[in-house]
């Protein structure tokens, strides 16, 4: 028995014994180069793919996973989510989503929603915000511990905003209840304070309201979370809309510029000349008929809805670094909160992007944008094996990523094609 024993442990140790899971892939499909190549092995070993090619031999004993007549992909990513999140329908305050809720019960929402994205093939999230006291920091350790299943998530903590966060025009009496979701920084000091408060709690990515009201943020006051961050090696990401707060989100160097709406064809070159990408959250009409104005914080559905396809056709043809982010907030009977993702498919399809740069953004644009990019976006050796595979094209037809069937994240296969 002793002995039995001891050539079990030993088997076990054996690095030799580490599961290598061949996948057979029938095109591999590369967004970061825009091409693709046929009849590929790809050898996944602890969590990352050890090779890829079409000579690539399959070791004995591996687990071999036959997607010879499926089209392979990095996983997704969405740059602009919120799990936690799902907005009250029919024009009720802003802050009605979150008055009777608990951070508890937020995380849970949040770990749901992470769940059922990533059987979708998002391997890959960057929430960012409205999260009420860090919860999606808790849903990230919680999928990082190995507890549940979940994508890869980068989540921001609190947002940071001038007073008054995202709310308008309460009375004094009822206190500032929006520091549940939100922290007040009204000074480049206070804004340093907020960006390592945050990153103390946890969060990887910093991201601030810069023109929610009449007042907003200065230059000065917007590089102070620049630098904050930038010195923890943690990108900025700005909520702007339009006007002189663009103006300074752009030449304060934050990172990425979240919705952008009524951005102008020379801020687009100043952003594309500085490399700050646009996260777009280019809003189906359908989606905002729903939403409202967001209890004020949004246009019009009929003034919007145009808008972001103008704006998205001129930041593809300006040439700006476009990451896809959702910012999908609202539920639907009898569809998920994936489902609701892809519908921004149609929005990019109608502005004239092409399918390889659309799934760029959702892949190698947003890994670079997450400062992932050496982990994760992209299929190749020492890569994190989050790979999708879809029966369908997705370079002919971008919604063929909606027929995902296989997803793979850091090596597990979390969602296999049945079979019939």
């Amino acid at each position: 028995m002793k002995t039995l024993c001891a050539a079990l442990l030993l088997l076990l140790t054996s690095p030799s014994f580490a599961q290598v899971v061949a996948i057979r892939a029938g095109t591999v499909v590369d967004p970061a180069h825009g091409g693709s190549a046929k009849d590929q092995v790809i050898l996944v070993e602890n969590g990352k793919i050890k090779a890829i090619g079409a000579g690539v031999a399959i070791p004995a004993g591996a687990e071999v996973i036959d997607l010879s007549h499926e089209w392979v992909s990095p996983g997704l990513i969405d740059a602009h989510s919120h799990m936690t999140l799902t907005e009250i329908a029919g024009g009720a305050p802003f802050e009605s989503f979150y008055l009777n809720q608990s951070s508890t019960l937020r995380g849970l929402r949040g770990l749901h929603n992470a769940a059922s994205v990533l059987q979708a093939g998002f391997t890959t999230l960057r929430d960012v915000g409205n999260s009420a006291e860090w919860a999606m920091s808790d849903v990230r350790r919680a999928i990082d511990s190995g507890w549940f299943d979940g994508p890869t998530i980068i989540d921001s903590g609190k947002i940071i905003a001038p007073f008054g966060g995202q709310s308008r025009d309460i009375p004094p009496r009822q206190g500032p209840f929006w520091q549940f979701e939100y922290i007040d920084a009204d000074s480049p000091a206070e804004i340093r304070k907020a960006v390592r408060t945050n990153i103390y709690y946890g969060a990887g990515v910093i991201k601030l309201v810069a023109d929610n009201n009449p007042y907003h943020y200065s230059i000065e006051e917007l590089r102070a979370a620049v630098d904050e961050a930038h010195r923890a090696g943690i990108p900025v990401a700005v909520h702007v809309y339009a006007g002189d707060a663009l103006e300074n989100a752009i030449e304060a160097g934050v990172d990425s510029i979240e919705h952008g709406f009524d951005l102008t064809d020379a801020q687009l070159k100043r952003m594309k000349d500085k490399g700050i990408f646009l996260v777009g959250t280019d809003f189906p009409r359908a989606h905002l008929d729903i939403v409202g104005t967001s209890g004020g914080i949004l246009p019009e559905p009929a003034v919007l809805a145009p808008k972001i396809i103008d704006r998205l056709t001129r930041a593809h043809r300006i040439g700006v670094r476009m990451a896809f982010g959702t910012d999908t907030v609202i539920d639907m009977p009898g569809r998920t909160r994936a489902d609701l993702m892809f519908d921004y498919l149609a929005v990019w399809r109608v502005a004239g992007v092409p399918p390889i740069e659309i799934l760029r953004a959702m892949t190698s644009n947003a890994a670079e944008l997450l400062r992932v990019n050496k982990q994760r976006g992209s299929i190749g050796a020492g890569l994190s094996a989050d790979l999708v595979a879809m029966p369908a094209d997705p370079l002919n037809d971008i919604e063929n990523l909606r027929k995902i069937d296989f997803v793979m994240k850091n090596g597990k296969i979390v969602r296999r094609p049945q079979i019939h």
